[in-house]
């Protein structure tokens, strides 16, 4: 899972991704299997691409050099365009557009003695690979003046700027370079940790880490940004898309780049990443081993002999913990067979059902079965049961193992999915319930957490809870 996809792609995954993500006609096109798709489609694919288009693996993958030391080969240009705008237009309209960004790019970029250079203009030198979890390792060298970054996702950016140019202070210059300067102010990750600039004349070192919309960024081997959200810059109120290109921004300097080189990062290691963010104050409430510590349709769950809880097939019930709790986050992974559903019980009572009897409940659904093809947008994966809609596109492939945490204060919840926050809402404020139907239990203030089984052998494990004060 979360493997780099080149653009290199079979017709049926095409296929797959016109008709899950683009807002325009499948291009026509006649292609062989593994014949290299257009660039055009390539740029779509970096803003919209899906889970799907990942490969499955939770093996360490092997580093792969961005830049050959010779030419521009595997890069093309693109300025500061919105993804999701260029996504609307024709396959020919993007076509031109990508031809005149390259041409452009090819004016202001050179090779040097093995490193990529710019003279400070010109388009951004864009990767015709796009990425999803990975870790990208980079060199730089610039000066006086000069600022610059780099677009994760298709995303500004991790910024790189003259941290002694007293004009820009009031910008944040003089913190540092390193952070993600498009964030709110006030946002995590807005500046950085430390100030880890290197004078002029000498080479940064860049090191990031990206698990969907979690990022962290070390500069010169001092950590500057720690598992912070990255926002997307073109769209303020929706996670990154699920992936991207990496772009070089130019802006005003020469800047001098080398030793560029990725490495996706698996499921399993993109989980142990997303796990290890922020974690203090997390108690485990399952201990792999027995429902000690368990109420409720403890019959008809299970301990598997991997030491997960799963739901028995064409079993149900609520399994809720014994313990009740008021503002509290939890933290879990979990894994959905094909068709699968389940729920995450919030506050809930003792008897009724979540949806309607606790503050909510939160779907745990296959959101892509074609069974569920026509669903209330209320009652896709993360969303607060015929309440509020989740942001859907994040999920992991079925069979898969996700990681999500659920953050519940006062009337608000919030849920990140695989790095990435689907939901944030406040319930107290909604009043437009699916088929009209209330839901008296969004103002319980406490109660139990746990799992509403719909007869499908969903998989938990890894579960903790942390007491919100």
């Amino acid at each position: 899972m979360n493997q780099c996809r080149t653009v290199t792609l079979t017709t049926r995954a095409f296929d797959r991704f016109t008709s899950l993500w683009f807002p325009l006609q499948r291009c026509n096109m006649n292609l062989h299997l593994n014949q290299r798709l257009p660039l055009c489609v390539a740029l779509c694919l970096a803003a919209f691409t899906t889970s799907y288009a990942q490969d499955a693996t939770d093996t360490q993958s092997e580093w792969t050099k961005l830049f050959n030391g010779e030419d521009l080969t595997g890069w093309h240009g693109q300025p500061h365009f919105d993804p999701y705008k260029l996504a609307e237009l024709s396959e020919e309209e993007r076509a031109s557009k990508i031809e005149e960004w390259t041409a452009d790019a090819k004016s202001h970029w050179s090779v040097e003695n093995g490193e990529l250079v710019n003279d400070g203009h010109g388009a951004y030198l864009t990767t015709d690979e796009t990425y999803s979890d990975y870790e990208l390792k980079l060199e730089y060298r610039t000066v006086a003046k000069a600022d610059s970054g780099i677009y994760l996702k298709g995303t500004p950016q991790v910024q790189i700027w003259d941290t002694t140019d007293e004009g820009k202070f009031n910008l944040g210059a003089n913190l540092g370079s390193g952070a993600l300067w498009n964030n709110s102010p006030g946002a995590a990750g807005k500046d950085p940790l430390v100030l880890a600039d290197k004078p002029f004349g000498e080479w940064n070192t860049v090191h990031v880490i990206q698990v969907g919309s979690r990022t962290s960024v070390w500069l010169n081997g001092k950590q500057t940004v720690d598992h912070a959200i990255m926002e997307n810059y073109w769209r303020r109120g929706e996670p990154l898309p699920a992936s991207g290109p990496i772009q070089l921004q130019t802006h005003g300097g020469e800047i001098r780049w080398r030793n560029l080189a990725v490495r996706p990062l698996g499921t399993e290691e993109a989980n142990t990443f997303l796990a290890e963010s922020h974690n203090d104050g997390f108690v485990s409430v399952f201990d792999g081993k027995t429902l000690d510590g368990w109420i409720g349709a403890v019959d008809d769950y299970e301990v598997t002999e991997a030491g997960t809880i799963q739901c028995q097939k064409g079993r149900g019930g609520n399994l809720l913990t014994e313990k009740e709790y008021s503002d509290f986050s939890v933290r879990l992974m979990f894994r959905l067979p094909a068709r699968g559903n389940n729920g995450l019980a919030i506050r809930a009572p003792k008897q009724g059902n979540p949806a309607y009897a606790a503050m909510t409940e939160l779907q745990v659904l296959d959101n892509d079965h074609p069974a569920y093809a026509k669903l209330d947008e209320r009652q896709y994966h993360g969303s607060a049961y015929g309440m509020a809609a989740a942001k859907r596109g994040y999920l992991r492939p079925v069979g898969e193992w996700n990681f999500q945490q659920v953050t519940v204060i006062g009337p608000t919840i919030r849920v990140e999915l695989n790095g990435n926050v689907i939901l944030d809402t406040d319930v107290s404020k909604i009043d437009d319930y699916m088929a009209d139907s209330a839901h008296p239990g969004k103002t319980r203030t406490s109660g139990h957490f746990g799992f509403a089984g719909h007869s499908d052998p969903v998989e938990f494990k890894a579960i903790s809870i942390r007491e919100e004060k």
